[in-house]
């Protein structure tokens, strides 16, 4: 009796070759709908499915497959006697190899004007069940869901007459990944359509982008995997267009920047050093802008990730070529700009689709034995409550320095302070035990330049000494959330040295 392989696939890439070699091996080929169209209209010789199941397909193809004599034969135990007698008594042979591939759900709710009823014709039915049948009974099926597998299978075959355990072990590992990330999609678009912010149980999945060298120190392996259907506005959906591969670090870092960068509808110029901004700019140009990020500390800035809201052009690349710096990331650049940059063997140049400012819908963080959600804090100037604390409100210089240091502060490591004027950040102090400390890294960092400048804070002062240290540095004014029980003491201390001073009503701490 020959041995049977059963292929059903919606990728039909590299199916009729392999198709062809099991027939050369004296496989008989049982098939489905449009492979078996495909495969008997380039001369291979077919039994269709309901051949075997005596039944025909029914309900637009959605009961085909789901038969005993298709799973008796991909879950019968090959060399157990009870087995063999039931499968002799009810006439049902065993299959040896199953070639299968899913309906296209990822693809089908990636369109922007999908319908719900297409994307529930799309949740497959037959295809997992075969497949997880015969994932499970690997001991004596070979089951393929990547077309990348073929030729391994192939040539075990022809050299051996059989797969190996290992590689029937291998495969069947690789489909249960597979079908778990298909539900995953499935329930996560289900979970969403419902409403439903934190159900009982949750499920991601990701897919592999690249190993990588290590992680944040060289004893620590490490891979980026990135989230199907994820934001195009990130690092994992960015085009490198030169340099050489990016590390664990710089994923992190490049991250920051665009988070950063994107709160800033004019030009504006980021660069970021661990995870934090060392330097912002905006301008009436790139080029402007980023010398004012530049300008904010360039000491920091060497080694750094700079992320630009506008294109290159050749004159901001000529600039930027003049710093050793790791990443510069983009909408675009033009020729004569990546003429100058790639002159640099080992720079990364990223583009990133600056016009679409998705997010996804949560931030996930890993912690020992478990998983934080949160939505990403989207929190603007223009959604706060704003009142004036002092008895001076600010000049307009002054609002749109705090405006400024307000878009910025939310990105820095808590506690966080940022000095700016209304162009550029002047000092910043990031991740600090207390309040008062990231104000004096903030303030010695500014120096002269903080005298009439702004201070932003991402969470509220709980007594008025960085107020105090604020004013002997020259400050003018202050953007804060507000809410402490000693908001009084600080309005005070402000209106003692003429501060203008404004309460926000948002915390923005970031840990």
């Amino acid at each position: 009796m020959k041995k049977r392989a059963l292929l059903s696939v919606s990728d039909k890439n590299g199916v009729l070759g392999f198709a062809k070699a099991l027939e050369a091996l004296d496989y008989e080929i049982l098939s489905t709908g449009g492979t078996m169209k495909h495969l008997k209209e380039n001369g291979v010789a077919v039994t269709a499915v309901d051949e075997v199941t005596s039944f025909p397909e029914i309900m637009e193809g959605r009961v085909k497959t789901l038969n005993p004599m298709i799973h008796g034969g991909l879950l019968a135990k090959q060399d157990d006697e009870a087995h063999q007698a039931q499968m002799s008594e009810h006439g049902i042979q065993p299959i040896h190899i199953v070639c299968v591939n899913l309906y296209p759900f990822k693809e089908t709710i990636s369109k922007p004007d999908v319908s719900v009823e297409d994307a529930i014709e799309n949740i497959d039915i037959g295809g997992p069940a075969m497949l997880r049948a015969s994932a499970k009974n690997h001991a004596y099926v070979t089951v393929i869901v990547d077309s990348a597998d073929y030729g391994q299978v192939l040539e075990e075959l022809q050299t051996e007459g059989q797969t190996t355990l290992d590689t029937r072990r291998r495969l069947a590992a690789k489909v249960f990944r597979h079908t778990a990330a298909y539900d995953a999609l499935i329930s996560g678009y289900l979970t969403d359509l419902s409403g439903e912010q934190f159900p009982e149980q949750v499920t991601f999945t990701y897919e592999l982008k690249q190993p990588l060298r290590y992680g944040e120190n060289p004893h620590q392996k490490a891979a980026f995997y990135s989230r199907p259907l994820g934001s195009d506005f990130s690092i994992a959906n960015a085009e490198q267009l030169h340099g050489k591969e990016l590390s664990y670090n710089n994923i992190q870092d490049a991250n920051a920047a665009i988070q950063i960068v994107k709160e800033f509808n004019q030009p504006a110029a980021v660069a970021v050093k661990h995870m934090n901004p060392c330097g912002v700019g905006v301008g009436e140009t790139i080029t402007e802008a980023f010398n004012k990020a530049y300008e904010a500390d360039p000491v920091s800035i060497f080694g750094g990730i700079i992320a630009l809201n506008r294109e290159v052009d050749v004159k901001t690349a000529e600039q930027l070529s003049g710093i050793f710096l790791e990443i510069i990331i983009a909408p675009s650049f033009t020729d004569e700009a990546k003429e100058v940059l790639t002159k640099k063997k080992n720079i990364r140049l990223l583009t990133i689709p600056f016009e679409q400012h998705t997010k996804d819908a949560w931030n996930t963080v890993s912690v020992e034995g478990g998983l934080l959600m949160q939505q990403p804090d989207t929190y603007g100037f223009d959604d706060a409550d704003i009142r004036v604390a002092t008895g001076r409100e600010p000049t307009e210089a002054e609002w749109e320095a705090l405006k400024l240091g307000w878009a910025v502060v939310k990105h820095v490591k808590s506690n966080a302070i940022v000095v700016s004027d209304s162009q550029r950040t002047l000092g910043v102090g990031a991740g600090q035990m207390n309040r008062v400390g990231a104000a004096g890294i903030a303030l010695t960092q500014a120096g002269e330049r903080a005298k009439g400048a702004a201070l932003a804070s991402d969470a509220f002062f709980p007594m008025d000494d960085t107020v105090e240290a604020a004013a002997k540095a020259g400050i003018t004014a202050i953007i804060q959330p507000g809410g402490s029980v000693k908001d009084e003491d600080s309005i005070k201390k402000a209106n003692e040295y003429g501060i203008a001073m404004v309460f926000t009503g948002v915390r923005h701490f970031k840990h």
